[in-house]
């Protein structure tokens, strides 16, 4: 295909040691060149990395000093000639050698262009291209893990493999009803037509399967702690983070607000969210704090309530189990460095089949057994961030289950006695279905949708 010359900032902006501005295009080398003193840029080899300056179109006038990589098409990222000018990180520096990119003919590149661009000319398919953006997003190692190994095609091959088994499978059929003199073809019986269906579906079963570790290794477990007023929960969400993120005070409704923060909890990102205690209060700002508690409560998927070891129970305390009962809850009894005033009993008999973890969070005690316990939690203990059959994006998952929905319509038509081409309709549809997945069936808009959400420069 061919495209214009795109540019863009392809580092964070802010001040740092170095900022690199990104071409891409059959003008990239050329436009770089203009720009450039030192060896001329169009007669360099592939691959290769030159010092020089950047000097003002008409005084020459030096701008920057920098180094600047020349690779050109087709082993690069998108397949196209391209140039990253290595700068010094300031805002102004950056900037200037934007804009004389930009006067020299380039295009300022849509987010997620160079991305797009590694897609639309075939060197990646649509999953690695969005495992792109899971890498730079990954918070843990697993994450990050689980993000190359499908950046690297494992998905990719896996999705390639089934839609083949199901184009074959519907090319059988065809060629039964379109020939059915070739007497050298196996006939395509609905037994036949049903293993072949149960094997696929079989595969699309074990990917979901994993789905719902994939899916909290990308975007982390939403954790809510709640507690009443001044029994730990603030001390927790400094405990797990390993840093004084919250206010702590003797003070009951210290916390007026809603605190949120990332933490990696055995290799799995834990977005903590610090709520204010959950009481009725008449302080108007407090009360705002305990309804965005409340709403906190809603989204989360797991819920972290903190009692204090130090009081008994109370009927909010106890409210509070009523309102976690059918979620997912660990139980953590704070304080016990101080004397036991609280009845563990009633407390496990309200816990019911919640997990409950003792500790002292001043003295740094029961950490570690929280930290198992929400690992047994969502991973019964570990995670196999190796396994290639993690599927982490959701609309990978949401494809995934169309396609599992159409394989069991195509089951269940064979077992109504439906015509065999029929049945090959829903079998298709799986097909085309799994294909979105990689986007060899990818409607241009969606595709466009997709790369609108990546970061400018990527």
């Amino acid at each position: 295909m061919d495209f214009d010359t795109i540019t863009a900032i392809s580092t964070p902006l802010g001040e740092g040691a170095i900022a690199i501005v990104r071409l891409s295009g059959d003008d990239a080398i050329a436009i770089a060149d203009k720009m450039f003193r030192g060896k001329s840029l169009a007669t360099v080899e592939t691959h290769t990395i030159h010092y020089g300056k950047i000097v003002a179109p008409d005084t020459d006038e030096m701008i920057e000093e920098v180094m600047v990589s020349v690779m050109r098409a087709p082993k690069t990222f998108t397949r196209e000639d391209v140039v990253e000018i290595n700068c010094h990180g300031g805002l102004a520096s950056v900037n200037r050698l934007l804009e004389m990119a930009l006067g020299y003919g380039a295009r300022l590149a849509e987010p997620g262009e160079f991305t797009k661009r590694a897609f639309l000319n075939g060197r990646i398919d649509l999953s690695q291209a969005e495992a792109v953006m899971d890498l730079i997003r990954a918070k843990t190692d697993k994450a990050m893990h689980v993000a190359v190994r499908q950046l690297d095609g494992k998905l990719s091959q896996l999705i390639t493999k089934l839609r083949q088994q199901l184009i074959e499978t519907v090319a059988h059929v065809e060629v039964n009803i379109d020939y059915p003199e070739y007497d050298d073809v196996e006939e395509m019986t609905q037994q036949l037509l049903r293993t072949r269906i149960k094997e696929v579906s079989e595969e699309i079963d074990k990917l979901l399967a994993m789905a719902r570790q994939g899916k909290i290794l990308r975007e982390g477990i939403k954790t809510a702690i709640i507690g009443r007023p001044n029994v730990g929960k603030s001390s927790l969400l400094n405990a797990l983070v390993q840093e004084n993120k919250a206010i702590v005070t003797d003070i009951p409704g210290t916390t007026r607000d809603v605190i949120e923060e990332y933490v990696n909890v055995r290799g799995v990102p834990l977005r903590l969210i610090d709520t204010a205690g959950i009481r009725e209060t008449e302080d108007i700002v407090e009360r705002i704090g305990v309804e965005r508690s409340r709403q906190a409560l809603k989204e989360a998927d797991l819920i972290l309530l903190v009692l204090n070891n130090n009081e008994p129970l109370t009927d909010e305390d106890r409210q509070l189990f009523e309102v976690v009962k059918d979620l997912e809850t660990i139980v953590l009894i704070n304080k016990t460095d101080l004397s036991g005033l609280l009845d563990h009993e009633e407390v496990s008999t309200l816990a019911g089949h919640h997990h409950i973890v003792t500790g002292s969070l001043i003295e740094d005690a029961g950490v570690d057994q929280l930290e198992e316990a929400i690992a047994e939690t969502f991973f019964k203990g570990s995670i196999e961030a190796d396994d290639l059959s993690y599927v982490s994006n959701v609309r990978h998952i949401q494809l995934l289950k169309q396609a599992q929905t159409a394989l069991s319509e195509a089951s269940q038509a064979i077992d109504d006695g439906m015509p065999l081409d029929l049945i090959q309709i829903d079998v298709t549809r799986s097909w085309e279905l799994l294909g979105e997945i990689i986007g060899d069936t990818m409607q241009d808009s969606l595709i466009d949708q997709l790369f609108s959400q990546f970061c400018l420069g990527k």
